[in-house]
């Protein structure tokens, strides 16, 4: 018997992985067979989850008594996306009861809250949590500045992996094997989960492997939570939940996963008021039930400029730039294409779509057939994009939980993805790197890694400028930076032209050019070799 590492889960459950030798007599056959197996022996920790009570009235008058018997050192799992969808009433609750009552918590959330505020700031800039496992900081400068300074770990987890974890967590399945971080920092354990003084005192734990039908793929195991926080809209007195929009993009896996889930409603309502085919969660999941008393809150308030007001935005350079790749990207997307946009500049391709042309844009948060930015009057806070942002839906559009979109994504049903994100740097072989620059940019990769992981059958559009804003090159020949997905970009569209990316050869080939703009400049401002097409065309301006 061979023994492998201990590593920790969370502060609540450690793992001890175990590769055995084993041999196996199988009756009847006379011989013996080997095999090699992992066994995954669960050791409780401190903390445990509240004590069900099956029979009992779910509701609670008091949010304060619901969130009483939560032990320190638990793993809370907190729904939403940004903050659209956070259990503000039950979070401020946990709050209350302060560091020396409820301390040494996981918190588990896609993100876990704003610079300003908002889902779980108020339990990170107290202390109470003292691990996170999440997929992006974003802005919040406060988790940010305590992890650097080693006041709190943080698993970084790419968001789709994390929306399966959470879900075979709560259908009793223990692992799972994803292309999603293979050849990455995920797959090495290569990001420090905890600092100090500027040196790894907790390092990332290495995936391991398997090869199936010729690729590789990473082994990730499930998260099960001791309590659940989550916000929905209505819920009857037995716990039978209805979500509104994109509030439903974690909140489903989390309460499944959970031990013991509260829900903070809008709307309370008697059992029987929900019709069955209204129902997205059964109460089966539900064992706590408060009413939600804090506002909603959205992160980005983003509307529509009036035409011919004076928020429409003047055309300078940058702007130019921007419309030029916004116009060549749209080129990219074919009648009927279900698409995924990242946020920035692939937001603009849509609308330069010929007229009646329609495709379906996927947010990886939840919605398939997501519209425009909303006039002022049309906004609704649980509608955002993956960039927080307000929107509108269009008709025939549908929303749904996180791994529902990232299946799509993984599986090669959606046709085109454009990723943006702040691409740091694209290697001549398809190498994408956007999410982490060692020591100084530690944001977290969000849903980027999971985007990028089936190449072969979504097409990875990147849109990008040419160079940063210090003048280097964007586009070189190996990346230097962390992946975000290895061999994954099949086009390249700058501001100043349009490469073409055999992956599997490795090679750049120059296929357009911006007007005004030369083959020269062109190996002027390119790190990577490429080569130039016979047919060289030039980009609309």
């Amino acid at each position: 018997m061979e023994f492998s590492r201990l590593f920790t889960t969370s502060n609540s459950v450690q793992i001890e992985a175990r590769v055995v030798q084993l041999r196996h007599v199988i009756p009847g056959l006379g011989q013996r067979r080997q095999f090699t197996c992992t066994a995954f022996l669960r050791r409780e920790a401190s903390g445990g989850a509240p004590a069900k009570q099956r029979g009992q009235k779910k509701v609670f008058d008091s949010v304060d008594e619901a969130v009483a018997d939560i032990k320190s050192g638990s793993t809370l799992l907190s729904a939403g996306f940004g903050l659209c969808g956070t259990a503000e009433t039950l979070i401020a609750a946990l709050h209350r009861r302060g560091p020396e009552s409820l301390h040494s918590l996981t918190a588990v959330s896609n993100n876990a809250g704003t610079a300003v505020g908002g889902g779980l700031s108020p339990l990170i800039k107290s202390g109470q949590v003292t691990r996170a496992i999440c997929s992006f900081l974003g802005n919040n400068h406060e988790l940010e500045k305590k992890y650097l300074s080693g006041q709190i770990a943080i698993e970084l987890t790419p968001q789709g992996t994390l929306a399966e974890k959470l879900r075979c967590g709560g259908a009793g399945i223990p692992a799972f094997f994803t292309p999603t971080g293979v050849n990455t920092f995920i797959q090495s354990g290569q990001i420090p989960v905890r600092l100090k003084d500027g040196q790894v005192i907790e390092a990332g734990k290495p995936r391991e492997t398997r090869i199936f039908d010729g690729r590789v793929y990473n082994m990730e195991t499930a998260i099960k939570g001791d309590v659940a926080v989550l916000r929905a809209h209505t819920v009857d007195e037995d716990g039978n939940v209805k979500f509104r929009y994109t509030t439903k993009s974690f909140a489903p896996l989390m309460a499944k996963a959970a031990k013991v889930s509260i829900v903070e409603a809008e709307n309370i309502v008697p059992t029987g008021t929900l019709k069955p085919d209204e129902i997205d969660l059964p109460g089966i999941f539900i064992d706590r039930i408060v009413k939600a008393t804090a506002e909603k809150i959205i992160e980005v308030r983003k509307t529509r400029p009036k035409e011919g007001s004076k928020s429409e935005e003047k055309m300078t350079e940058a702007l130019r730039r921007r419309n030029r790749i916004a116009k060549r990207a749209a080129k990219e997307l074919k009648p009927g294409f279900y698409v995924n946009l990242g946020v920035g500049m692939p937001t603009l391709a849509p609308s330069y779509l010929p007229p009646g042309q329609k495709v379906w844009i996927q947010s990886e948060n939840g919605i398939l057939g997501m519209g425009r930015y909303p006039d002022e009057d049309e906004i609704d806070a649980d509608i955002i994009n993956a960039g927080k942002e307000t929107v509108t839906l269009v008709d025939g559009a549908s929303t749904f939980d996180s791994s529902e979109s990232f299946g799509m994504i993984r599986s090669g049903a959606v046709d085109v993805r454009q990723v943006i994100l702040g691409a740091l740097q694209v290697g001549a072989n398809g190498d994408l790197a956007n999410y982490m620059i060692p020591g100084k940019v530690f944001k977290g990769m969000g849903g980027a890694m999971d985007l990028v992981s089936n190449p072969d059958e979504t097409k990875i559009v990147v849109t990008t400028d040419h160079v940063d804003k210090y003048g280097n090159a964007k586009v070189v020949q190996n990346c230097t930076l962390p992946l975000t997905g290895a061999r994954c970009v099949s086009t390249i569209i700058t501001d100043l032209c349009v490469f073409e990316v055999d992956r599997a050869k490795g090679e750049l080939t120059l296929a357009e050019l911006a007007p005004g703009v030369t083959v020269d400049e062109i190996k002027e401002k390119t790190e990577a070799k490429f080569l130039v097409a016979d047919n060289l065309s030039e980009m609309e301006d």
